[in-house]
């Protein structure tokens, strides 16, 4: 499966939600389906630091489209809720930034004892602590996904030589991510399905072959911020 088609399949249930939320003012159907799109999303940022050829370029390009989408984005959720919040892409820029912190910490020359693995593991536990400090933030500035978005973008960058490994951390961080929702709001079967569908798109990661497939570079940029536009101005 390559990466053009699991863009596909991301930004398929990403507007099957997001209809759903706009139309029929929030179905369970439609947005269980919606719960495919992030992780995939999410997987595709890690991928995307690992093949890019210009790091700053691929950030700015992040962060200007989250500053592009945040108007479309507040539109979009005014059909439905109130109160603010940043958009996707916001999400994503500090997911990439928390890849970013961690390569170079951990590649950097830094030595604090003559012990080389020591070393090696204070490099990824300071890197770890960056991303978790990056994730905290991203609640503290209510990014769509928070703590969570960024936490299992660099996980799948954290794993990616060890695809057991972010199979069973990503599934762990979805019990996590709504086993606390339990706790804060009380048990709901609800739960349990939106758990199993964010899980459920590990299965199309799973046979990624690592091929771009077609290329469409800025098909998912822009791609967000005109479907919500449309969905705003129709559905008012």
């Amino acid at each position: 499966m390559t990466s053009f088609i699991l863009k596909i399949i991301a930004m398929v249930s990403m507007f099957v939600d997001h209809l759903g939320i706009s139309y029929f003012h929030y179905t369970t159907t439609m947005n269980l389906i919606g719960r495919i799109a992030f992780p995939i999303f999410a997987f595709q940022i890690s991928e995307g630091f690992i093949h890019t050829k210009n790091l700053k370029r691929y950030a700015l390009r992040l962060f200007l489209f989250a500053l592009i989408s945040q108007i479309p984005f507040m539109c979009f959720r005014s059909i439905y809720t109130e109160g603010f919040a940043l958009n996707i892409f916001f999400t994503l820029t500090l997911g990439l930034l928390s890849i970013i912190a961690y390569d170079k910490i951990v590649k950097s020359p830094l030595e604090l004892c003559k012990n080389a693995k020591i070393n090696i593991a204070f490099k990824i536990a300071f890197g770890i602590f960056i991303a978790i400090i990056l994730g905290i933030l991203s609640e503290l500035l209510y990014c769509d996904y928070g703590f969570f978005g960024v936490a299992i973008i660099f996980m799948f960058y954290l794993f990616k030589e060890h695809k057991v490994a972010m199979i069973i951390s990503f599934i762990l961080a979805c019990v996590i991510n709504y086993g606390l929702d339990i706790l804060q709001y009380g048990y709901h079967y609800l739960y349990i399905w939106l758990c199993l569908f964010t899980i459920l798109p590990i299965i199309f990661i799973s046979f990624y072959n690592g091929k771009q497939g077609r290329k469409v570079k800025y098909l998912l940029y822009f791609f967000y911020p005109v479907h919500l536009l449309v969905l705003y101005f129709i559905f008012r």
